[in-house]
């Protein structure tokens, strides 16, 4: 075991998926978390607390999402505490490995198609499925398209009608669900 208990040493020595993250690589994670907890809270409580309807104060609609980003802000802050005492301002900065390369260009694509999901496809007049639909599809399009496995790169039409096939039914099981199931009017 390593000093921390956490990782065998040989899957360390080996490369093996088991490797931890730094603890300098824990602390960015940490503030992303806090920031992101913030950014979640603050949008909580913005949102309409429905006073005139006499909605109960339990069954706000920003009490789940604030309580989440409480959670958030206090868990990022355990993380950040762990962290410093773990070393991360002592730590030199190692040059990233290609395979975290690799996955950094992979969460931010998956952060760009987040927000283009986001942004611009839902709540500007396009019906929830089909904007839901369009997102899931290109998501796996894309991700497929950048596969390790060359054989998944191909976009061959048998792909394209999974992907499709995929995004719609996902889509409109969501959007039945929230409908039907929660009452809740998608835009």
């Amino acid at each position: 075991m390593t000093d921390s208990g956490l990782v065998p040493e040989h899957s360390v020595a080996q490369g093996t998926d088991t490797e931890r993250a730094s603890p300098r690589a824990d602390l960015h994670d940490a503030i992303g978390w806090i920031l992101f907890g913030t950014a979640v809270l603050a949008g909580s409580v913005a949102m309409d607390r429905l006073e005139a309807q006499n909605i109960n104060p339990l069954t706000v609609p920003g009490l789940l999402p604030g309580l989440l980003g409480i959670a958030m802000i206090l868990l990022g802050g355990v993380m950040a505490v762990r962290s410093w005492r773990q070393g991360a301002f002592h730590e030199a900065v190692a040059a990233p490995r290609p395979h975290q390369r690799e996955e950094r260009r992979r969460v931010w694509i998956a952060v760009g198609l987040c927000i283009g999901y986001g942004v611009v496809l839902v709540g500007h007049g396009i019906p929830f499925w089909l904007a839901s639909s369009i997102y899931v599809t290109a998501s796996i399009l894309v991700f497929q398209r950048i596969s390790a496995d060359p054989a998944e790169r191909r976009l061959t039409p048998r792909a394209w009608g999974q992907a499709l096939l995929i995004g719609v039914l996902s889509s409109v099981i969501t959007w039945l669900v929230f409908e039907r199931v929660f009452l809740v009017r998608l835009p």
